[in-house]
């Protein structure tokens, strides 16, 4: 994992509701390790997003959409 992808993943367990950190954490992995391979689509962030978004905490939602929004937007795939 490098420096970017470690600060990305503790922001967003920051935020993921108390009994969803386990899931999060799998998920983000998931997707760096595709990252790590040069595999990870557009079509990985699609469905990322609204995985990701739903276990949130409810007052987190926007600050995380923001961010990953500008994630999606500067990946090249």
């Amino acid at each position: 994992m490098n420096n970017g992808q470690e600060k990305f993943l503790n922001f967003i367990l920051e935020r993921v509701q108390e009994d969803k950190l386990e899931e999060a954490k799998v998920m983000l992995l998931e997707n760096f390790r595709k990252q790590d391979e040069d595999t990870f689509t557009q079509q990985d962030i699609m469905e990322f997003i609204p995985k990701m978004l739903a276990i949130l905490k409810p007052e987190k939602i926007a600050e995380v959409q923001t961010v990953m929004n500008q994630f999606s937007s500067n990946t090249n795939h």
